[in-house]
């Protein structure tokens, strides 16, 4: 029996895949081998005892951290729908045909694309002598809306070339080709890199703790600082990390829901076709 292969790469045999289970069960042990070292670290230096986590059961330290988690998901929203819109904005400068707004969308995506975020949220912060909310959600957006930018040109450069030739051929105008033909086919391949950059500017409204901006992670901070015990971060930490890691799984796990739904185009969804029915015959046939 041959092994089957495609264009792209040969299917592994035999030895191939004994040599695959044994890299991923060395592997599995050494992630095992860690976890049971952190766990064996954070156990020996009583980070589990009561007196560290009695403090969170306090009804003071819980509102603080809601509230830390809801400034943290207003700075995201406000960072992510303006974002969204300044990408658009930009990418439409940059596949424009007048020469001014295309070298200019292009000139300001490079520059706020190369920017650290952190140098452009300090800046706003420091130099301009903003608020820490506006500030940081002012760096957020310049960066993504620039990266998104990007994401939404080569998107509707993605399309079929034929699409567009098509779509003048029929008569209709630029802005018509757009709207109705290049971007909703490119939006089928834009949206799970729209939700992937939207988890980085969830994950990047943390800098707001440089800023003092009393999001989730400088709640976290005041509430260590007010602890009177060895360590304090390390179980607020334990309590922030995986609400962090949760909401950034969640826009993920919604990525790749996207990702499958728009691979099923309606347009290539199967049909019930109707059972055929006797034709009628014509005259002088039988």
């Amino acid at each position: 029996m041959t092994t089957a292969s495609t264009a792209l790469y040969d299917i592994p045999g035999p030895r191939t895949r004994r040599r695959h289970l044994l890299y991923g069960l060395i592997s599995t042990a050494a992630i095992l081998g860690i976890a049971a070292w952190i766990l064996f670290l954070l156990f020996d230096t009583g980070q589990f005892t009561a007196t560290k986590w009695s403090p969170f059961a306090y009804e003071g330290i819980q509102e603080l951290l809601l509230r830390g988690l809801g400034n943290t998901l207003k700075a995201f929203a406000y960072a992510s729908v303006l974002s969204l819109a300044l990408g658009g904005v930009l990418a439409t400068g940059r596949l424009s045909e007048h020469r001014v707004f295309r070298w200019t969308a292009t000139l300001f995506v490079e520059f706020f694309r190369a920017m650290p975020v952190l140098v452009m949220i300090f800046f706003i912060f420091v130099a301009l002598k903003v608020q820490p909310l506006p500030a940081l959600v002012a760096g957020l957006t310049l960066y993504n809306g620039s990266v998104l930018a990007e994401v939404f040109r080569t998107g509707v450069h993605a399309v079929a070339r034929g699409q567009r030739e098509a779509a003048y051929a029929l008569g209709m105008r630029k802005t018509q080709v757009m709207t109705y033909v290049l971007v909703p086919q490119a939006l089928r391949a834009m949206l799970p890199a729209i939700i992937s950059q939207l988890v980085v500017a969830l994950k990047d409204t943390s800098l707001g703790f440089l800023i003092t901006y009393e999001e989730f992670l400088h709640a976290g901070k005041l509430i260590a600082s007010n602890l009177d015990y060895d360590l304090p971060f390390i179980p607020v930490v334990m309590v922030i990390s995986p609400i962090y890691i949760g909401m950034c799984i969640l826009l993920s796990w919604f990525a790749t829901w996207v990702a499958k739904r728009e691979r099923r185009s309606p347009k290539t969804r199967a049909t019930d076709v109707a059972p055929a029915e006797p034709a009628t015959l014509l005259p002088g046939r039988e």
